[in-house]
């Protein structure tokens, strides 16, 4: 007979799970930061199921290093809006020096 193989939310879970001794040694505003990576996989879950990874830990890890870009380019965009804007307000003849 071949093997079960458990549904990756479950072994999402497990991987949590295996993680709390590590979490509990953190200070409290870093075991929140620990809790959102870990929420941040689960937006990754199906990716996850098509990985098939042998350490499921990997595509878990892609799947925060993922969330963690998309949020820092959205930041870097923001902050490119932000100077934009302070450029043209700089240049605008009706702001004084």
């Amino acid at each position: 007979m071949g093997r079960t193989v458990l549904p990756y939310s479950q072994v999402w879970e497990a991987e949590r799970q295996r993680w709390l001794k590590f979490r509990r040694a953190l200070r409290r505003e870093d075991q929140v930061h620990l809790d959102r990576l870990f929420e941040s996989v689960r937006l990754h879950l199906q990716a996850g199921v098509y990985a098939s990874q042998p350490w499921p830990l990997e595509s878990m890890l892609l799947s925060m290093l993922l969330e963690h870009q998309k949020a820092l380019s959205a930041l870097e965009e923001r902050l490119r809006g932000l100077d934009e804007a302070r450029h043209r307000i700089q240049k605008s003849p009706l702001t004084p020096l």
